[in-house]
């Protein structure tokens, strides 16, 4: 069985705000053997995972950890995904500052991943994944509509809801779920990558400079923001 399948046994149990014993009373089996399951000591059948993903209403995928997506849908595989970060490429079309900035964010986000993926936590992984894709849903979206000849079928999500602030409110319980997911690796595991300034010059000795450097950027930017509302609440 997939090693996530434990993980994500006890997670959706959690969602559910649901005991252990009421689990198994739902499912059908005893508390110590749904016990045995979700910390991974035994395997359960076929028969269960049938069982199991009618009652969080999930699919047998998304339990197993071929997907991210609950309902089954989006199962990629890494090895055939294109990946950009390996091009060789000097200059993206036109704009010297558009092919920094990619290097620095493809080179961040890559380590970043990396780390998360030391600790193991799949749930901090997914986390993260649906904020940064939430950030990157907005800001293309922001460019393709700009022009005001595209239609917004494209998208899903209604004009209007997108302009009140669905994508990010679904960014701030992205991030609320990332931060639940590192306390809860924190108590269960406690174990982390060594991320002091020699491992990860040492871990990464090239991407780490642009971590670096977003990590020095953004916090200009910020304290600067900080310092403007503050003079702006004085006056």
């Amino acid at each position: 069985m997939n090693s996530d399948f434990p993980r994500t046994l006890a997670l959706l149990r959690r969602e559910k705000g649901i005991s252990q014993r009421r689990a198994a009373g739902e499912l059908g089996i005893s508390q110590a053997l749904l016990s045995h399951y979700e910390n991974g000591t035994r395997e359960p059948g076929l028969a269960f995972v049938v069982r199991a993903c009618d009652f969080y209403n999930v699919s047998a995928d998304f339990l197993l950890g071929r997907t991210l997506s609950r309902d089954g849908t989006g199962i990629v595989d890494a090895d055939a995904l294109y990946d950009a970060s390996a091009e060789r490429d000097a200059t993206l079309r036109g704009s010297v500052m558009a092919t920094l900035n990619k290097k620095l964010l493809v080179n961040s986000i890559s380590m970043l991943f990396d780390l998360l993926g030391k600790c193991g936590s799949r749930e901090a992984i997914r986390a993260a994944s649906e904020y940064l894709s939430t950030a990157l849903y907005r800001l293309f979206r922001r460019l393709y509509q700009a022009p005001g000849v595209h239609s917004a079928d494209f998208f899903s999500v209604p004009a209007a809801q997108f302009s009140a602030g669905a994508a990010e409110a679904d960014m701030v319980c992205s991030e609320v779920d990332y931060a639940d997911a590192l306390a809860a690796h924190a108590r269960e595991k406690g174990t982390f990558p060594d991320m002091s300034h020699e491992a990860l010059s040492r871990e990464y000795p090239g991407v780490y400079q642009s971590l670096l450097q977003i990590v020095h950027a953004a916090g200009e930017r910020i304290n600067r923001q900080v310092r403007c509302h503050r003079e702006a609440g004085k006056k």
